[in-house]
């Protein structure tokens, strides 16, 4: 398997995700929490790095960060090996703790740093748990969730030394009362209505827009390095909004329709998105609140589908879907 792009720059800024072998826990207790905020303010003293927000389930984490040394990789083999070994030791166990490297996306600050602490902080209640659960209920429990970044974001009193609230909150007015206040206002406001950042990311490790994307092709990227199949992708997309928002024209839908379709409208979608936005399997299938199979076995049957259609409507839809997206790519 072709390993995940690392675009590194002074000045970067990240949003890393890893999560826990086969999906299991990486935290049991709460000393193992503790344990994993000691390394990592440790880290990020030792290689100069800056954090934004946080936030640690059970079984995965997220963070926010900024690497003015451009040295994310050293940053987290370091951290990664440190929090294994200990909890290796701790438990009595060998081999991965991870599931694969960790996942990075590189940000565009100025557009998305603000809007990504709110995504993470709001991870705590993004759960089947929290399915049907009342407002006041998610409210609560992201006020109590005690490893998180939010708490500091909301009452100085929880503030850790080692996170950057100032830049963030400068987008609400400061790090001061009122911009507290607005930034809980913010986050509370998006608690019913999803944070939707998944159909805005580039080939699968850009966030950010068109200008965003051309400048680091320009000045980070080689064409000549474009059988890298991370790199094919950046050169040779569509951003996923277009994609949804040009298959939702031609179908005639809007994507919430098209999302809950069982037939080839959501199948088309999934071809497109796999085609021309460079999204994997997996990645589609969380836009569509799908499972990865779902995704791979509804191409297989829209493929058949077009293969027994015989130049009919379906085959001429894809046809004119197709050259529209061809004409966008960048």
């Amino acid at each position: 398997m072709a390993r995940s792009l690392r675009i590194k720059y002074e000045g970067a800024i990240y949003h890393i995700t890893s999560r826990g072998n086969e999906r299991r826990d990486i935290f049991k207790t709460e000393k193992d929490y503790n344990k994993f905020l000691k390394i990592l303010k440790d880290s990020l003293k030792i290689y100069n790095v800056v954090l934004y927000s946080y936030v640690l389930m059970p079984n995965h984490f997220h963070f926010l960060l900024e690497t003015p040394l451009a040295n994310i990789s050293e940053f987290m083999r370091q951290f990664n090996i440190a929090y294994t070994s200990y909890y290796n030791k701790h438990y009595n166990r060998v081999g991965h703790l991870y599931q694969g490297r960790y996942k990075s996306i590189l940000v565009q600050k100025e557009n998305y740093l603000n809007i990504l602490s709110r995504y993470i902080h709001l991870n705590p209640i993004r759960i089947k748990k929290f399915n049907g659960s009342s407002f006041v209920d998610k409210k609560k429990y992201l006020t109590e969730f005690k490893w998180s970044s939010l708490r500091g974001y909301i009452n100085r009193n929880n503030k850790e030394p080692f996170i950057n609230y100032k830049t963030v909150l400068s987008d609400y007015g400061g790090d001061i009362k009122r911009g507290r206040e607005n930034y809980w206002k913010t986050l509370q406001s998006d608690i019913g209505s999803e944070i939707e950042i998944k159909k805005n990311i580039v080939g699968g490790c850009l966030l950010g827009d068109e200008n965003f994307v051309k400048k680091i092709q320009e000045k980070y990227l080689s064409k000549s390095h474009k059988e890298i199949p991370s790199i094919r992708k950046i050169y040779n997309y569509c951003l996923t909004e277009d994609v949804i928002k040009i298959v939702s024209q031609e179908i005639g839908d809007n994507f919430e329709v098209i999302k809950k379709a069982t037939g080839s409208k959501r199948q088309i979608l999934m071809e497109m998105l796999y085609s021309y936005a460079g999204l994997k399997g997996s990645e589609i299938g969380k836009i569509l609140d799908l499972d990865y199979s779902t995704v791979s076995v509804g191409r297989k049957r829209l493929r058949s589908k077009i293969d027994r259609d015989n130049n009919g409507d379906l085959s001429n839809l894809v046809r004119r879907i197709r050259n529209k997206l061809s004409m966008i790519k960048i």
